[in-house]
């Protein structure tokens, strides 16, 4: 019987909340018929259909905490922590998973990932394949300046290393244009696609869910009882046997962000602020009407010639809680 082929799929963070991968993990199993090993740091669940597949398999890495040296100051501490990731790494490729055919790892983070997996693949002669889903540099940038010593360092690292490589994937055509004018690195624009157990909900399913829900959507600031009977969400309710949309339903606008400072979700509430606005002035209403009234006429079935938004938002991150306290404001 001829040796399957196999692959591993390198994170240096949480698998959970890095759908992109585990969807070429899934392929990669599926389309490609390879064994597949994760090496990922534990945290967020990842989907049931990859812990389900007997050809995926998972090693898990704790995370590298510095608690017990924090007084340690922050360069140095950065230093350490990222020697102590590259070892880690290390010995999971090498040492802990049967040797792969190819290594596709997420950058960023760039430190110490990609040196740890370029090591690794010399070591089993396997291929090095980088996905770029953003540039390391530029992040460490917004906390740090871009002409910070670290940010150069970190630069040319990811540079050097990225060129090392046997091939390159990227997300979007402007990334593969900046790599190939910028870095010397010829990728491929891979776009991201919904795999098959993604599909349109059911009414029923939208049902069941709204309702589940109804307390967090409706309760936000402590309005009470904006839907007293189970049979009712905001976007359906039943009659008999059967579930109906509602006329005036809200338009639902649902966003996943990890709250950094690279992903400027101002934006849209700024774009929510300009709509409630605008609305207003087209209906000659008063835009500071409480939320507790709009929910009222919402349940009512009051119409509305212009849809109200409900905005869910998940994630998470380091600056959730300035936004939700903007928010507020």
């Amino acid at each position: 019987m001829e040796k399957r082929g196999r692959a591993a799929v390198v994170v240096l963070g949480d698998i959970g909340r890095s759908p992109r991968m585990q969807y070429h993990a899934l392929s990669l199993a599926k389309q490609a018929n390879l064994e597949v090993d994760i090496v990922a740091n534990g945290g967020s669940e990842p989907h049931l259909a990859l812990k389900e597949h007997p050809s995926i398999h998972f090693y898990f890495m704790m995370p590298v905490q510095l608690q017990a040296i924090s007084k340690i100051s922050g360069a140095v501490a950065l230093v350490l922590k990222a020697a102590l990731q590259f070892v880690l790494l290390v010995w999971f490729l090498c040492f802990k998973i049967p040797r792969p055919d190819v290594f596709i790892v997420q950058n960023p983070p760039s430190v110490p990932t990609l040196a740890a997996v370029k090591l690794a693949s010399c070591v089993r002669r396997s291929k090095f394949i980088i996905d770029w889903h953003n540039f390391g540099y530029t992040l460490l940038a917004l906390s740090l300046s871009r002409n910070h010593i670290i940010v150069r360092c970190y630069f040319w690292f990811e540079k050097y290393f990225g060129q090392m490589s046997d091939g390159s994937l990227c997300v979007t055509k402007a990334m593969q244009h900046e790599l190939a004018q910028n870095w010397g690195i010829k990728a491929t624009v891979l776009y991201d696609q919904p795999p098959e157990f993604f599909r349109p909900a059911s009414l029923q399913e939208k049902h069941d869910l709204f309702c589940r829900l109804a307390d967090e959507i409706c309760n936000p600031k402590g309005i009470k009882d904006c839907i007293s009977v189970e049979s009712s969400s905001p976007f359906t309710y039943s009659s008999g046997d059967n579930i109906l949309l509602k006329s005036n339903r809200p338009a639902l606008i649902v966003s996943s962000t990890s709250w950094t400072p690279d992903e400027d979700f101002g934006i849209l509430l700024e774009a929510a602020v300009l709509y409630d606005r605008r609305v207003s002035a087209a209906l000659n209403e008063d835009d500071s009407i409480n939320d507790e009234k709009l929910w009222t006429d919402m349940i009512s079935g009051d119409q509305c010639i212009y849809p109200r938004l409900l905005f869910i938002i998940t994630g998470k991150g380091p600056e959730r809680k300035y936004y939700e306290e903007k928010k507020k404001g």
